[in-house]
C-alpha cells in the first residue's frame, strides 16, 4: 500500500515580495520499483554498496543494477551519478544512480553537495517530476526529518535562479516540477510531512532574501524595502507595517542613523514589521532587526572600486529578515515576532557624514565618526534603541557588519555574539540542526576600551584589531536592557566570482530558532 501526504494549497502572492513556490514537494510511503513517475533516485554507496531502496529495484529488475555496477561505470563515490533507462518490472522512465561515499560519513556538507548534483541533473534529464529515496541514507546523528527537510532547502537553493532583468529565461524547456520524497515507514509520514513544510516554509524565506539582495541598487531603495513591506499586508493580514520617514526620525533624535543617510538622495526609512499570531495578549516578541544599507560606497572614507558593485549586497541582514518573518507568517506559526529594518544608502556628496563630526544617538550617547564606512553600526544602534521600545523578550540583529569577520572565519560560518550566553547555546543548536553554521567570538568588556573618545562617548571604530568584535562591542552599548545577540554574516549572505549573488543566509538559523522558541513555549522542546 502507498500512502501519500501532499503540501497543502498555496495562497496567492502579491508581485516581488513573496515568490511563486514552484516546485511541488510530497512524502510517500513506497516501494521504488512500483514507482510512476519520471525518475527514481536511490542512493549506492561506496565500494558499489547498493542502499536498500536500490537493493529493492535491484531484485525487482532481475539484477540490472549489480551488472550495471560490474561494468566499472560507477563505484560510489560521493557525487557520482549513473542512469538507467527501461528497467524490467518497474514502473518509472529512468533511475538515477547518486554515489554518497561511505554511508556513516556522510555529512550536513555531504548531504548538501549531493542534493545540489541530483536536482541539477534531473532539472535537465527532462523528467519533470521524481521520486527521491535520498532519505534513505542513514548517517551518524542526522535523522529522516533532517534530511526531509535539508531535501527542499537543498533543492531549491540547487535551482534558484534570478532571471528579472535577462531577456530570456536559462531554465530547461521542460524542468522539474515535482519531487516526492520517499519515508521508509509509514508511521513516520506524518513527521516527515512536517518536516517537509518546515523545509518549504524556510526555501520560500530564503528565496525572499535572494531575491531582494540580488535587485540592483537602483531598483532596491530604501523606499524599495518599504514599499515590500506594505505589499506583504495584502497577503498576510496578521502582520502590521509602520515606515517611518526622515522627519520621523529627526524627531525622535536618531542622529546616528541620520548621519549615514544624509549623502543620499534616496531618503532612509526605518520599518517596522510586526506580525502577532499568538493568541497571549501579554506575550513580548522576539525582534529582528536588519541592516538595510542599499549601496554602500563608503561615504567619504570612500571604498576601493574594485567589486564595488557587490556593496548591493550590504543589505543582506535587512533581506533576511523580510525572509524569516515571510518563513513564519508561510507556515502560519502561532508566535509574536517584529522585524526592523534600517534602510539607507551611503554616499558621498555634499551634505555627507565627515570624519571628525560628532552625533548625538537616539539613546541620548554621543558618536564619534571616525570612519564614515563604518556606518552600519550606526544605523543599527539607533534601530537597536528603538527595538527596545517594542518590549522585546529577545532582539537578534543582522548585519553585514566587518570585512574583519571575512578575515576571521572566511566565508563558511557567520559570526555571532552576545550579551546573554545561554542565548547563544540556543542560536547554535539552531544553527546544528539546519546546518546554517555560525561561530561565537568573545564579547568582553576588554574591547571596550578600543571605542574610546577623546571628544565624545565613543568613537564609531576600535582599530584594526579585533575588528568583527569591537563593532559588536559598539552595539552592546545599545543593548544593555534585553537579551540581545548579534550575527556578522559579511562572510555569508553573498558569494563572488562565477557564483555571484546572495546565499539567502541566516534565514533558516533565524527560522529554526523561532521555530524551537514556539515548541518550548509549548512545552514540546
Amino acid at each position: 500500500m502507498i500512502r501519500t501526504v501532499r503540501a497543502a494549497a498555496r495562497r496567492p502572492r502579491p508581485a516581488h515580495t513573496r515568490p511563486d513556490f514552484g516546485m511541488e514537494y510530497s512524502t510517500k510511503s513506497g516501494s521504488p520499483e512500483k514507482q510512476r513517475t519520471g525518475c527514481v533516485v536511490v542512493p549506492v554507496f561506496k565500494g558499489r554498496k547498493l542502499s536498500r531502496p536500490a537493493q529493492a529495484l535491484d531484485e525487482a529488475a532481475g539484477g540490472a543494477l549489480r551488472q550495471f555496477l560490474k561494468r566499472g561505470d560507477m563505484e560510489g563515490d560521493k557525487g557520482e551519478l549513473g542512469w538507467l533507462y527501461e528497467l524490467p518490472n518497474t514502473f518509472a522512465d529512468r533511475v538515477l544512480l547518486v554515489g554518497c561515499g561511505a554511508e556513516r560519513e556522510v555529512t550536513p556538507r555531504v548531504f548538501r553537495d549531493i542534493c545540489h548534483r541530483v536536482a541539477r541533473a534531473l532539472d535537465k534529464s527532462g523528467a519533470t517530476e521524481a521520486v527521491s529515496y535520498l532519505s534513505a541514507i542513514e548517517p551518524r546523528h542526522l535523522d529522516q526529518n533532517f534530511l526531509v527537510r535539508q531535501t527542499v532547502l537543498n533543492f531549491e537553493d540547487a535551482l534558484y535562479r534570478f532571471e528579472q532583468f535577462k531577456s530570456e529565461s536559462e531554465r530547461p524547456r521542460k524542468p522539474l516540477r515535482k519531487v516526492v520524497i520517499s519515508v521508509a515507514r509509514r508511521r513516520d509520514l506524518s513527521s516527515a510531512e512536517q518536516a517537509m513544510r518546515e523545509g518549504m516554509g524556510m526555501a520560500t524565506g530564503v528565496k525572499v532574501a535572494k531575491d531582494l539582495a540580488n535587485l540592483p541598487p537602483n531598483i532596491c531603495t530604501p523606499t524599495y524595502l518599504a514599499q515590500q513591506a506594505t505589499q506583504l499586508k495584502k497577503t498576510y493580514p496578521r502582520l502590521t507595517v509602520e515606515i517611518l520617514e526622515e522627519e520621523d526620525m529627526e524627531a525622535l533624535g536618531m542622529g546616528a542613523f541620520l548621519a549615514v543617510a544624509r549623502g543620499s538622495a534616496e531618503p532612509a526609512k526605518l520599518i517596522v514589521m510586526r506580525y502577532k499570531a499568538d493568541e497571549d495578549p501579554d506575550s513580548k516578541p522576539v525582534v529582528l532587526v536588519g541592516k538595510g544599507i542599499t549601496f554602500d560606497t563608503g561615504g567619504i572614507s570612500l571604498k576601493p572600486s574594485e567589486k564595488m558593485d557587490e556593496m548591493k549586497f550590504d543589505m543582506g541582514g535587512a533581506a533576511s529578515v523580510f525572509g524569516t518573518l515571510v518563513a513564519c507568517m508561510d507556515m502560519q506559526l502561532p508566535v509574536h515576532m517584529a522585524g526592523i529594518v534600517a534602510a539607507a544608502e551611503n554616499m558621498p556628496d555634499g551634505r555627507a557624514s565627515r570624519p571628525g563630526d560628532i552625533v548625538t544617538t537616539l539613546s541620548g550617547q554621543t558618536v564619534e565618526i571616525l570612519n564614515t564606512d563604518a556606518e552600519g553600526r550606526l544605523v543599527l544602534c539607533d534601530a537597536l534603541t528603538y527595538a527596545g521600545r517594542l518590549e522585546p523578550r529577545v532582539v537578534i540583529d543582522v548585519a553585514t557588519l566587518t570585512g574583519a569577520c571575512i578575515t576571521a572565519l572566511g566565508h563558511v560560518a557567520s559570526g555571532m555574539l552576545t550579551n546573554q550566553p545561554s542565548l547563544g547555546r540556543e542560536l547554535e543548536h539552531a544553527a546544528q540542526a539546519v546546518d546554517d553554521r555560525i561561530w561565537e567570538l568573545p564579547l568582553w568588556d576588554d574591547y571596550q576600551e578600543q571605542l574610546k573618545s577623546p571628544f565624545a562617548d565613543m568613537a564609531n571604530i576600535g582599530g584594526r584589531p579585533a575588528g568583527t568584535i569591537t563593532a559588536a562591542a559598539f552595539l552592546s552599548r545599545f543593548t544593555r536592557d534585553y537579551r540581545w545577540a548579534h550575527l556578522d554574516i559579511a562572510g555569508t549572505a553573498w558569494k563572488s566570482g562565477k557564483d555571484k549573488g546572495a546565499t539567502g543566509r541566516p534565514v533558516p538559523l533565524l527560522t529554526e530558532y523561532i521555530l524551537r522558541t514556539w515548541r518550548e513555549s509549548r512545552g514540546e522542546a
